[in-house]
């Protein structure tokens, strides 16, 4: 089922205030060249790679325990380079 385009009439001026959850929309993962990988075994689960994601893809499944959501993730590598940690791997994607 297609999402309600929150786009739609969407008029944006200087200091506007935009709908939230926009992102959910654009599944991203497509423009991947490379995805992370988190090894669960170095993580300290600390948060900082979802406070830092620009779209929202990393999601904490259990306390602690974060996980990457392949389908918004477009690979920037911001989680990897803010893991204080070194715990996120950046990995060629394969397709």
């Amino acid at each position: 089922m297609m999402s309600k385009d929150p786009y739609k009439n969407l008029k944006i001026t200087k200091g506007a205030v935009v709908e939230p959850s926009t992102t959910l929309v654009n599944k991203t993962g497509s423009w991947r060249t490379f995805r992370p990988v988190i090894d669960h075994d170095e993580c300290i689960g600390c948060g900082t790679c979802e406070k830092f994601c620009p779209d929202m893809a990393v999601k904490e499944v259990e306390e602690g325990r974060f996980e990457v959501d392949l389908e918004y993730c477009k690979g920037c590598g911001i989680c990897a380079k803010e893991c204080p940690v070194d715990a996120i791997e950046m990995v060629k994607e394969e397709k």
